[in-house]
């Protein structure tokens, strides 16, 4: 249950919906069939059926509908952060990259079979709506009400675990940190000026592709330039990088959040220790490509000085040794209605538990955040003192989590180090993950036929 090997970073949805037409001439004899059965249909059907297409992924297409649907959806996530929308012709570019990339990495997670079925898709919505405190009806009407499909809005939130998936067995597991890396850290805040600081940051990149020759750096950087210079004239960086940025978050507007030094490589932290908050920096170039940088804001080390703890006991059930998993939920289900009916926690757990907590009740002790494995902790973090959690799944199997009190604890030497030893997963696992994600796209037959009239 501890997190020793894992990260769990979160990323935006993932739009997935892949048409039946025609595709490239290289991949058309396995489409035709599909085309010869829409192009045979009533008037009324082909109008529906036929679209125009804007790009082929290996044997597979994405459409214009689509493209405008997606580009839609964007553009609504930008109005309400307030960031002003780009070109539409620059808009579209760049959501169809994203696009292209998400198929690319849906096609892999089906030739691997890594799938997710209905049950854990559920549970899955179900938790989004509990974090922004709704029931499933009312998330319903409110995606609804933002004109978001609700049987698309399953498929996107399919999509995005199939990929969180694919990332945990091709990237998360291939992460380490030496004890040396953590000491390095450490001596170099005792060193820095910066040293108990973090800065909220917004950024663009703009990748260079694997062995990419001297014509094709040159166009990337000269991007990069452009990107700088809209910048440097005062455009707004959000719709900058809304425009340039080949980062997951560049249709966010780039916003990296509150970044601590140990989560940034030292390239970054070189570059912005001298900025004022509002200054950006110059274009800096890593194996990744080129970078922009701004620095909203500093705090300092006072709000890192204590921690959050949680005294947290669960019951732990596997799959194959306690049931399927649809007879470990129901059971846990039962167990949960049993202790909300006055029946002892830590009884049931000596009774039902398979962790090697159950001797304790199930009792885990205090934790702090990152000692446990995200499905885990999340759930954990979402409960009141002495409330119970629905069945929650991890890699280790099904849990019942019940919280028993929260402290705020100083920060010790020992957890320090474990902060740390998580952001620099952390770091290492954004970077060889987005990687990753442009190898695979860069293994993908791709057709762009965008910009054909």
């Amino acid at each position: 249950l501890r997190q020793i090997d894992r990260d769990q970073p979160m990323k935006t949805l993932c739009a997935l919906i892949i048409c039946s037409l025609a595709a490239a001439p290289a991949v058309a004899q396995q489409v035709q069939p599909k085309l010869d059965t829409a192009l045979s249909s009533k008037p009324t059907d082909r109008a529906l059926l036929v679209d125009r297409i804007v790009a082929v992924v290996n044997d597979e297409v994405i459409t214009q509908r689509e493209l405008n649907e997606r580009m839609s959806f964007i553009a609504r996530q930008l109005e309400k952060q307030g960031t002003p929308l780009p070109a539409r012709d620059v808009l579209a570019r760049q959501v169809l990259d994203r696009m292209i990339s998400d198929l690319s990495l849906a096609q892999l997670a089906k030739e691997n079979g890594v799938k997710v079925d209905d049950t854990q898709l559920e549970r899955a919505i179900t938790g989004i709506a509990r974090d922004n405190k709704l029931d499933l009806p009312g998330m319903r009407a409110a995606l609804e009400k933002d004109g978001i499909n609700y049987n698309k809005f399953r498929d996107d939130i399919r999509s995005e675990i199939v990929q969180s998936r694919l990332r945990e067995r091709e990237v998360e597991s291939t992460i380490n940190v030496a004890e040396s890396e953590v000491d390095n850290v450490l001596v170099a805040e005792k060193s820095r000026a910066s040293s108990g600081q973090e800065y909220q940051l917004q950024h663009i990149l703009v990748t260079v592709p694997d062995k990419a020759d001297a014509a094709q750096i040159s166009a990337r950087k000269k991007r990069a330039e452009e990107a700088a210079a809209q910048v440097t004239r005062g455009d707004d960086f959000s719709k900058v990088a809304a425009s340039f940025s080949d980062a997951p978050d560049g249709l966010q507007g780039g916003n990296l959040g509150w970044r601590s030094p140990e989560r940034l490589p030292t390239l970054f932290n070189d570059a912005i220790t001298p900025l004022q908050a509002g200054q950006t920096t110059a274009i800096l170039r890593s194996p990744n490509g080129f970078h922009i940088i701004k620095l909203l804001e500093r705090r300092g080390a006072s709000q890192q000085q204590t921690v959050a703890q949680t005294k947290v006991r669960h019951i732990l059930l596997v799959p194959g040794q306690s049931g399927s998993d649809a007879d470990i939920q129901k059971r846990m289900l039962t167990l949960k209605e049993r202790v909300e009916k006055g029946e002892d926690f830590a009884v049931l757990a000596k009774a039902t538990s398979v962790d090697g907590s159950a001797q304790a009740g199930g009792d885990l002790g205090w934790v702090s955040p990152g000692d446990l494995v995200a499905e885990f902790e999340k759930a954990m973090n979402a409960l009141k003192p002495n409330e119970i959690s629905t069945p929650v799944q991890s890699q280790f199997g099904w849990h019942l989590i019940q919280v028993l009190e929260r402290r705020s604890e100083t920060l010790t030497d020992e957890k320090k180090r474990a902060q740390v030893r998580l952001a620099l997963r952390g770091r290492k696992s954004e970077e060889a993950y987005q990687d990753w994600v442009r190898q695979v796209r860069d293994r993908a037959y791709v057709d762009n036929r965008l910009e054909e009239k």
